[in-house]
């Protein structure tokens, strides 16, 4: 899908109390922004938000944080959120800082419908790629959980073998997720392609820390 620039996003999400700013002075504690105990869960590259705003409404007992690299892309996520959901946050940021923003307090990392990177010398650039994973080890609060769904097979040929090369055990996996599963919340990439008949692939992996 193309990018379309939305005039005045900046300035929007720069209003909006629903995006962390300093979102670096959080790390280790972003229990406090939620002033709660429950769950955190992350999507990297959230998009347009359909996913993380709808397991908000369904889920209020989990706090959720949504990232995503682009302005534009951030706003229409914004657009989603009404007062009756509480337990979201969303951070304009790019994905190779992820590191420097959590410690030890995430229980959920959610990837969807990631750049796929095709060329393979941007292999590293991809969010499963043994790159990213190491990145992530020191996120998770307990038991280290990736949940990946795609409609690129390549991307998720490649990203069993970097989970399992790293030491993660697949919990579960789909090779026709809508086929399979009667309950899940779709990305706005994910109700695209499967109207198209595209399967959607599916994996839960976890590691013990």
């Amino acid at each position: 899908m193309r990018l379309r620039n939305v005039k005045g996003a900046s300035e929007i999400i720069n209003n909006s109390t629903l995006v962390i700013k300093d979102y670096k002075n959080y790390k280790g504690s972003y229990k406090t922004l939620f002033n709660n105990d429950n769950p955190i869960h992350v999507e990297i590259g959230m998009g347009k938000g359909d996913f993380i705003v709808g397991m908000a409404r369904n889920n209020p007992n989990i706090n959720f944080i949504g990232i995503e690299k682009y302005d534009s892309v951030l706003v229409r996520a914004l657009e989603k959120i009404d007062d009756k959901v509480t337990n979201i946050r969303l951070i304009r940021m790019d994905a190779k800082d992820i590191e420097e923003v959590f410690y030890k307090e995430i229980d959920i990392i959610y990837l969807n419908f990631s750049d796929p990177w095709p060329k393979k010398r941007h292999s590293s650039r991809r969010l499963t790629s043994t790159t990213f994973l190491k990145k992530y080890d020191n996120l998770f609060k307990d038991i280290k959980t990736i949940i990946m769904k795609t409609d690129n097979r390549k991307l998720f040929e490649f990203s069993l073998v970097e989970f399992s090369n790293y030491g993660y055990k697949i919990e579960d996996i789909s090779l026709d997720l809508h086929k399979d599963c009667s309950s899940n919340v779709e990305t706005e990439y994910e109700k695209k392609f499967s109207s198209l008949g595209y399967p959607i692939y599916k994996v839960i992996v976890k590691k013990n820390v």
